[in-house]
């Protein structure tokens, strides 16, 4: 592009910014002249040979085609040279408005360009953090020690009585949904299923209740809205069921031999001890969140200027994809979810913007303490999701290639970094 180009920059918010250009009648007839060229030689016009139309006749037939086509070569290299002479630093593709394009005449078009507004981190030397005090008492123990002991019940047969609460019934069902009468029912065989399970939809349980191996039952529930299957969340399901057998668990004797049948432990003391060590590790992870999440909201706070809108739609995009991978992973179409995701959208739109507004103050910090992100550690994130998606470390790093992911993952671990530093230098109080 010839340097007589011209650009003119104005501020149309904190950050957004409209760029008037101007690219002369000699680039705009040159870049006629060369597409008029390549016309020439593939286009057939009756009358003349293919190759050998003349230019005159070209433009005439094609004029505003070939206007088009000047346009669309010529305005990407000029937004890119406005760009870089005003210093921007675009978070979107630029948005071209108004082109205006002719024999002769200069080319001109506007830019609208979303960029990072100024960041004032503020005094960051010393953050004061709030901590949830860690403790872990002996009823939480004990607690514990109970749900490996129920992990380790042995069933029994139940043949003196019908099934009650508590009881574990191995049933075939079939399931229909009353809201789609045209799809087919869904058949599981062999299902087990405790009679008081978290996982039981309301109403459920009641319907199992005075069963015995044999019988049937039909009846309908409804699922409740936070369903951990989600293509049941919320939705009437009607339900014939045959009972197979039941039994009953009975728990092991809490005693040392327990103890040993857990892991190597010599002794009830020493599993307890260690059940103690992993929940003291689990509430101070959870604490360190705590004060992690409170500097982030800190950071959130500091920043009172607009924020581009194409990187909230960036971070929702991204929650939206979490979701989807997590239905994904449980085996349930996305689009079956019964998920309004304008709705979605809406209501993480709020949370959303503040960790852009975490994110900026984050960069800046980062800028201005020359953080940096070496070879090595990507090398030891690659490795550390390797491990645990289960891949080798070569097949993460050609997915993160594959779509431009080791640049994010070097952003990721510069906030990381970031974060570390501003933890480094915090006041952490206890709650």
């Amino acid at each position: 592009m010839t340097t007589a180009m011209k650009s003119e920059l104005k501020d149309v918010g904190a950050c957004r910014k409209e760029l008037a250009v101007e690219i002369p009648a000699t680039t705009v007839d040159a870049a006629i002249e060369r597409i008029s060229r390549r016309y020439g030689r593939s286009v057939k016009v009756q009358g003349f040979r293919p190759g050998k139309v003349p230019a005159r006749v070209v433009r005439a037939r094609f004029h505003d085609q070939i206007l088009r086509d000047v346009a669309q070569d010529l305005i990407p290299e000029a937004v890119d040279e406005a760009v870089a002479e005003h210093e921007l630093q675009p978070v979107a593709t630029p948005e071209i408005r108004d082109v205006e394009v002719d024999d002769g005449k200069p080319l001109t078009f506007t830019a609208l360009i979303e960029t990072v507004p100024e960041i004032d981190p503020g005094d960051y030397s010393a953050f004061t953090l709030r901590q949830t005090p860690v403790t872990v008492d002996a009823g939480t123990v004990e607690q514990a020690v109970e749900r490996l002991r129920q992990g380790r019940a042995q069933l029994e047969p139940v043949t003196e009585r019908p099934a009650e609460r508590g009881d574990v019934l191995t049933i075939d069902l079939e399931r229909r949904l009353p809201d789609q009468p045209d799809v087919a029912p869904e058949h599981l065989q062999g299902v087990r299923v405790e009679n008081g399970g978290d996982a039981n939809p309301p109403g459920f349980d009641d319907e199992l209740v005075g069963l015995e191996a044999g019988t049937t039952r039909s009846f309908t529930v409804t699922h409740a809205e936070n369903d951990a299957v989600r293509r049941l969340a919320g939705r009437q399901a009607s339900y014939a069921i045959e009972v197979k057998n039941v039994q009953r668990p009975v728990l092991p004797d809490l005693d040392d031999e327990f103890a040993r049948s857990i892991g190597k432990f010599d002794d009830l003391a020493a599993l307890r001890a260690q059940v103690e060590t992993d929940l003291r590790a689990q509430a101070e992870a959870e604490a360190h969140n705590e004060v992690r999440q409170d500097l982030l909201r800190q950071l959130a706070n500091r920043v009172t200027v607009e924020v581009p809108e194409a990187l909230i739609g960036r971070e929702l995009d991204r929650r939206v994809e979490q979701v989807v991978r997590r239905l994904l992973e449980e085996q349930v179409d996305p689009r079956q979810a019964r998920i309004d995701w304008d709705a979605f959208r809406e209501q993480q739109r709020a949370s959303a913007t503040d960790a852009v507004r975490g994110t900026l103050v984050l960069d800046e910090i980062a800028d201005r303490e020359a953080i940096e992100v070496t070879g090595a550690d990507v090398d030891q994130e690659v490795e550390r999701q390797a491990a645990l998606s289960g891949r080798t470390p070569q097949a993460v790093r050609a997915l993160l290639e594959k779509d431009g992911g080791i640049g994010r993952l070097r952003a990721g671990l510069r906030r990381e970094k970031a974060i570390a530093l501003l933890m480094k230098r915090a006041t952490i109080v206890s709650l």
